[in-house]
């Protein structure tokens, strides 16, 4: 593989289906081949404590955040981005691409609510059952749907996963 211009994929999905890791092992995979990128999980550019339930405010401060970490990282000459976020719908998705500034494919990770529980029921603590109830909510609901590019079925071995959205790229 040649080295990649500018372009990003972010990997979207409810919460427990897999964004974060699938996205490690993307980046994993691109070091391996020498590829210069940034791996941003944007929960943690968003994750603040205001005290308000305005979930938009924190959304445009995410941005604001992603605005000047992606700024940064193009000036340090990287120009591929691996992003993990979920993403309710079409302006959440182009919000997130411009604020990067490169090119971005979506790739939405699914997994049925069985699936995601077994995955994550080593850890159960009280904000991860909320977590929980928020996917099924979103499961039920089809929130996150029609914004990707393509939808990869998150029930197999991380590494099997990743190699797959590599492959959808064209980036093996």
């Amino acid at each position: 593989m040649g080295e990649l211009s500018a372009t990003g994929v972010m990997i979207t999905g409810v919460y427990g289906s897999g964004k974060s890791s699938i996205a490690k092992e993307v980046a994993y995979l691109l070091e391996q081949r020498h590829q210069p990128y940034a791996l941003l999980d944007l929960d943690f550019l968003g994750w603040w404590c205001g005290y308000s339930d305005d979930d938009a405010a924190g959304f445009r401060l995410m941005l604001r955040n992603l605005e000047g970490v992606a700024s940064n990282y193009r000036d340090a000459g990287i120009s591929v981005f691996v992003v993990a976020y979920f993403v309710s719908g079409t302006q959440e998705m182009l919000g997130v691409r411009d604020a990067i500034g490169v090119p971005l494919r979506v790739v939405r990770l699914s997994a049925s609510l069985t699936v995601i529980e077994r995955r994550l029921a080593a850890d159960v603590t009280t904000e991860r059952k909320e977590n929980l109830r928020e996917a099924a909510r979103q499961i039920t609901t089809g929130e996150g749907v029609g914004v990707e590019d393509v939808v990869i079925h998150n029930d197999r071995p991380v590494g099997v996963v990743a190699q797959q959205i590599l492959a959808w790229l064209g980036w093996l």
